[in-house]
């Protein structure tokens, strides 16, 4: 018997650990070589897992488990030999048919005369999915315990705290689930296995037919297990919206319910509760016996808590939030600007610029062209502390900061400093809509030396953004507010729009992060200095 382990693979620099977010085969399927078993979450993006080789699936992280970076997800059991896989007829030829008592129980005929071929057992372990994620959680399984997979079928979700990724199936076999939906695991922990041929198995499969009433419904279904199930990203969308999963027509692998089908979907009536007036379903794998035995008890105004589990990207937001207000010494800077110039100069040549480039001119170009201008003039807020060195960029990279329905996501725009606006535009709109599809790579979310986030996009007027450790600045944007300002000794309405900017104290002084401020400013009042590099 051949055993091959499925491990964590190494996704990113940064990624130590995933979530496995939902497995797309069952502990006991037969899987085929590069099937998808599951999906994996890490803190920046979700992947999927495929087999290895073909075989049955023994799963050892479930779902919502986390995983180290070379942990174990699961096994397959592997056939030896195509010669093994071809003597499995002979040996149902020369051996009696169980019967349901037998095949029930799990007792195999005797076979004393007949040499049974051998099977191999294929682990499917969590996949490295990026340097800082060390474990993910099983979202939720595709497949149940001892269903067939085929290669590359999905078995599972898997969830990190940055994204949403499918495990395939490693080889074909027999799912046997080692970890339940919401397990967290190490990157490397086995996820399930899959048993590849052998163990009388076709023995039995053969016989079925002679014993209809012993098969259970959904071992006659299991090749629809998927339908009807919501990714955990579609499961998000769906509880927003207060509609059910059986009430969304799935169009992935088996009928799983994706992200567009939630999005597409249209939300429940207003008012109407969704079926006998539960609350909205959380996402699958939220919600296990522990969380619910913990619950706070109804309120005395007839309404009802609902403990729902973090998400992976969550726990490390909130991680990482703590992390940069207890280890960076943050302050915050402001400024504002009158936005007149740029909102005539977008004005006077939009129609033109989206005719040429085919893409439209919006503001953050504006902002991250002047940001990677005034960096030039002060290199210290492109800069970043490592121990006891201080890192200077020689590149501006900027982190675009995007909300998601998973949360906050920052892709990264490289060389900014060498692109023109349109290359601005049109790379901020590619990540943009990659991260509301739950596409980013673990690559394109890494490596950024400055933030921008827009509140103003959500109506804030002002704010103190917090730091993108390791990054040592970030600048916030805010709304346009027509405000009465003096100019040339007269008071006049102006767009004026508010901005801030977060530095970390220890590398950046007081003095280079207003002066960069001010910098930032004078390019935007008078973008054409931008052109002119001035």
């Amino acid at each position: 018997m051949a055993i091959v382990e499925i491990k964590v693979p190494t996704v990113g620099e940064s990624i130590t650990e995933v979530t496995i977010g939902s497995w797309l085969k069952k502990e006991g399927d037969t899987v085929k070589r590069d099937e998808i078993i599951c999906t994996l979450d890490s803190d920046k993006a979700s992947f999927d897992v495929t087999a290895e080789s073909e075989g049955i699936l023994h799963i050892k992280a479930q779902e919502g488990d986390v995983v180290a970076i070379g942990g174990l997800i699961c096994t397959l059991d592997a056939a030896g030999s195509n010669g093994v896989a071809a003597a499995a007829p002979a040996v149902v030829a020369e051996t009696p048919a169980p019967s349901v008592e037998s095949k029930m129980s799990n007792i195999e005929p005797p076979t004393s005369n007949v040499q049974r071929p051998s099977a191999k057992t294929i682990e499917i372990k969590v996949p490295t999915v990026g340097e800082s994620v060390t474990e993910v959680t099983i979202a939720n399984w595709t497949k149940k315990e001892g269903d067939k997979v085929q290669l590359a079928e999905i078995l599972c979700e898997l969830e990190s705290d940055k994204a949403t990724f499918e495990l395939p199936a490693e080889a074909a076999g027999v799912l046997r689930i080692v970890a339940e939906a919401g397990a967290t695991l190490p990157i490397g922990a086995v996820i399930c296995r899959i048993e590849v041929g052998g163990e009388s198995s076709p023995a039995v499969t053969a016989a079925a037919p002679t014993a209809p009433a012993a098969e259970s419904p959904a071992t006659a279904t299991n090749s629809s297990y998927a339908a009807g199930h919501a990714s955990p990203a579609a499961a998000k969308i769906l509880a927003e919206k207060g509609i059910e999963a059986k009430d969304v027509a799935g169009t992935g692998v088996g009928g799983r319910i994706t992200q567009q089908d939630a999005v597409a979907a249209p939300p429940a009536p207003h008012g109407v509760p969704s079926v006998g007036g539960a609350a909205p379903k959380p996402p699958m794998g939220a919600l296990n016996s522990s969380s619910l035995s913990n619950a706070a008890p109804p309120s005395g105004a007839g309404g009802a808590a609902r403990r729902v589990k973090m998400t992976s990207l969550r726990k490390t937001i909130a991680r990482r939030l703590v992390a940069v207000k207890n280890e960076t010494a943050m302050l915050t800077t402001f400024n504002e600007v009158d936005m007149k110039p740029i909102m005539d100069l977008r004005g006077k040549y939009k129609d033109k610029f989206k005719e040429k480039h085919g893409i439209g001119l919006g503001f953050m170009s504006f902002f991250a062209k002047a940001v990677a201008a005034a960096v030039q003039d002060f290199p210290v807020i492109n800069a970043y502390i490592d121990g006891d060195d201080m890192v200077f960029n020689d590149s501006c990279d900027i982190s675009i900061a995007v909300s998601t329905e998973r949360g906050l996501v920052v892709p990264v725009v490289r060389g900014v400093q060498k692109m023109t606006f349109a290359d601005v535009e049109k790379e901020i709109m590619r990540l943009a809509g990659l991260a509301r599809d739950s596409k980013l790579t673990i690559d394109q979310m890494q490596g950024g030396t400055f933030t921008i986030t827009n509140g103003g996009t959500f109506g804030s007027m002002l704010s103190t953004p917090i730091i993108n450790a390791p990054q040592s600045a970030i600048l916030g944007m805010h709304n346009i507010v027509e405000r009465p300002v003096v100019v040339n000794g007269e008071i006049v309405v102006r767009p004026i729009m508010y901005v801030a900017l977060s530095y970390d104290h220890r590398i950046i002084d007081g003095k280079d992060s207003v002066s960069f401020l001010v910098r930032v400013k004078q390019l935007l009042e008078d973008p054409t200095r931008l052109l002119l590099e001035v």
